[in-house]
């Protein structure tokens, strides 16, 4: 199933999470990001139309820093959005440029979504550069962002972003292989949950864990995530974006993950 839903799909939003994007030390992972590259580049290669979602701004902030880590003050953590997007942009850039793709970057907030301009502003500008080829990055604009206007996970942005651009699939890169009826990292029994048809029978017999220490949301956000999209028809993959050439393998069949599955539109 998950190879023909991989390549019956045209339109594909990938979103990558800080646990998926940094090394241990908080650092951006560039074989990680020079992977997918070469992954989606096969995907534009096949005809695809790719968008990411990706966190890690406040993450690469720290990293070239070196500081404020610890700082929880909001102006502290807008200013380390502010310096790491550069640096997350331009590592993105280096390696879709080896693949001869252009980027471009997408901030949004939760108002972003609600007035009906801006709406109409984002999904333009999603069209038209995904029309000339160009990758779209998305992500929260964290920079002016405060809890009034945050959407507070890239899970959820993710999922907003699926259904406005009409996507035929959105992918979840996470370091777990999809939903387990337990947290795996704990219970060693723990199996992996490769389909699902009902999101709160499935709520109803999981074990929902806590959020991990980069990112800003855990298996709830995602299974929040797969809610938003199947409720327009569009299926969900949740995957473990660590493993190398995961889409590739997931192609071919040699992965598992775990299928959200949207009603037919």
């Amino acid at each position: 199933m998950l190879t023909e839903l991989i390549k019956n799909s045209k339109k594909i939003v990938i979103k990558i999470g800080s646990n998926t994007l940094a090394n241990e030390d908080g650092s951006i992972c560039r074989d990680f990001l020079q992977n997918l590259s070469k992954q989606v580049h096969t995907l534009v290669e096949e005809g695809k139309q790719v968008v990411i979602v990706s966190s890690g701004a406040r993450i690469a902030g720290v990293a070239t820093l070196g500081r404020w880590m610890r700082k929880e003050d909001m102006h502290y953590k807008q200013a380390l959005c502010s310096i790491g997007q550069v640096e997350l942009m331009d590592a993105y850039r280096r390696v879709f440029e080896d693949h001869h793709i252009h980027i471009g970057q997408m901030l949004l907030t939760r108002d972003d979504f609600c007035d009906r301009n801006r709406t109409l502003n984002i999904r333009n500008t999603l069209f038209t550069l995904v029309d000339e080829g160009v990758v779209p990055i998305i992500n929260e604009n964290d920079t002016v962002s405060v809890e009034e206007i945050k959407i507070g996970d890239n899970d959820t942005l993710a999922a907003l972003t699926a259904n406005l651009w009409n996507a035929d699939l959105l992918i979840l890169f996470s370091d777990i292989d999809g939903v387990y009826d337990k947290n795996p990292k704990i219970h060693k029994d723990a199996e992996l949950v490769e389909r699902v048809r009902d999101i709160e029978g499935l709520l109803a017999t999981i074990e929902v864990g806590e959020v991990n220490s980069f990112g800003t949301g855990g298996i709830a956000t995602k299974i929040e995530a797969a809610k938003t999209v199947n409720n327009y028809g569009i299926p969900m993959i949740l995957t473990n974006g660590k493993k190398e050439d995961i889409l590739l393998k997931l192609i071919n069949g040699v992965e598992k993950a775990t299928v959200f599955e949207g009603m037919k539109r």
